[in-house]
């Protein structure tokens, strides 16, 4: 089977890229695997990419950025999604020519309005899968009520938790297309695991607001008072690097939070250290989450919507905390530094526990799932009555929705006309 995903840029950093990139390293030991990088803008992936797996750009920003169509507004890709400025009348038209001549049996796209092309371009024969990374309740209700129309088209829709599959099923108005949680999946670590005895706090990830590290910071000052051989270690760049080591300053943690700038592999720096921390207000997945706990670090994170939940057993492999808690998060690291055989226990807990998002059982779920779908087409079965009543009852989530973008866009007409 061949399989394609179409991905907004290989070229560039970030959780949907590793993801990708990982999820078609692991199908590409059974299938034909091709990405195809709707932009380029340098000259090699940031990633490594399995030779295995083909790469193909469609407009390269090196040479193509002044192109009379990129001057031009996109007429497909949502204007209410997150990227539309990036995206144009170029972009429009490589896409559709990508999609009308793929020999792809199974065509992924990897964001909202990647998926709206999907729905609307790729050939009837093919199947059409439309990831969710982020979540649905993230959305405006203007980009949903886009969604719900294109996405009608897919067969499949997948998420990275099954709480958000949930809010698709009962929000979404679907019927017979399939809503399924597939989650991220990490290579199997190359290194041995932690062995629990380094005395190192680990955290990686942009560093932007969501991600709460100031919250961290904060919650590792009693640490650090109490157990002055310890380090928080942060490995991310963005944003918030200014405020957050002015703050280290001034909690006087300089020689015990250190910033560590972006590392790539991470795999390396989790197993230099004993606990994986996070502090984040939303975590569609939470990706360094699992990277962690494959590496055997118990993990220390905020119970936030929607993925550290359904990866970190409590007490287990891991401790949740509520979502910006300070002195719960402290108390949960203080129980962690100070207990040795703990802390061994919840990593060897965590490295065993963390195998479900493995390559093969995440790849294996991902075939399945294929597979289902394209049976399904082939039966042309009705929808089911329990679908059909999901139906009716996201009739009222469709119908706020389209209120709320009525409404916006009144607004968006009435600042345009007192202009």
């Amino acid at each position: 089977m061949k399989i394609s995903f179409l991905l907004h840029n290989a070229y560039g950093i970030g959780g949907t890229i590793t993801t990708t990139f990982n999820l078609a390293q692991a199908l590409a030991d059974r299938h034909e695997v091709e990405i195809v990088s709707v932009l380029r803008h340098r000259e090699h992936p940031n990633h490594t990419l399995d030779p295995r797996v083909a790469l193909r750009p469609l407009v390269d920003l090196r040479q193509e950025k002044e192109h009379p169509l990129h001057l031009r507004p996109a007429r497909v890709f949502p204007v209410a999604e997150y990227r539309y400025h990036q995206y144009s009348e170029l972009t429009d038209q490589r896409i559709a020519e990508a999609l009308a001549t793929t020999d792809a049996e199974v065509v992924i796209g990897t964001r909202p309005g990647l998926n709206v092309h999907v729905a609307r371009q790729a050939p009837a024969h093919v199947l059409r899968v439309g990831q969710e990374h982020l979540t649905l309740d993230n959305h405006p209700p203007r980009l949903r009520t886009t969604l719900r129309r294109a996405y009608r088209r897919l067969d499949v829709v997948t998420t990275v938790t099954e709480a958000d599959a949930a809010a698709y099923r009962r929000k979404m108005r679907l019927p017979g297309v399939r809503v399924e949680a597939l989650p991220n999946s990490v290579p199997d670590p190359a290194l041995p695991p932690a062995d629990g005895t380094a005395k190192v706090i680990v955290a990686a990830g942009r560093l932007v607001p969501v991600k709460r590290y100031d919250l961290l910071i904060e919650a590792f000052a009693p640490v650090a008072a109490a157990h002055p051989d310890w380090q928080l270690r942060i490995y991310g760049k963005g944003e918030e690097h200014t405020r957050l080591r002015r703050l280290i300053e001034r909690l006087g943690l300089h020689n015990n939070a250190l910033l560590m700038g972006a590392a790539a592999p991470m795999e390396a720096e989790w197993v230099k250290g004993s606990i994986g921390a996070t502090a984040a207000n939303f975590e569609p997945f939470g990706m360094t989450i699992v990277e962690a706990m494959r590496c055997g670090l118990p993990v220390v994170s905020t119970d936030c919507p929607y993925g550290p939940a359904e990866i970190i057993e409590d007490g287990a492999d891991g401790r949740l905390v509520p979502v910006g808690d300070r002195d719960a998060l402290t108390a949960a690291l203080l129980d962690l530094v100070g207990d040795d055989e703990l802390r061994r226990r919840m990593g060897r807990t965590a490295l065993s526990n963390a195998r479900r998002f493995g390559p093969v059982p995440v790849v294996e779920q991902a075939e399945r799932l294929i597979e289902a779908a394209a049976t399904a087409r082939r039966t042309a079965a009705p929808p089911e009555p329990a679908r059909l009543r999901r139906a009716l009852a996201g009739h009222g989530f469709a119908a706020r929705d389209a209120a709320y973008a009525a409404a916006s866009a009144a607004r968006r007409t009435i600042r345009g006309g007192q202009r």
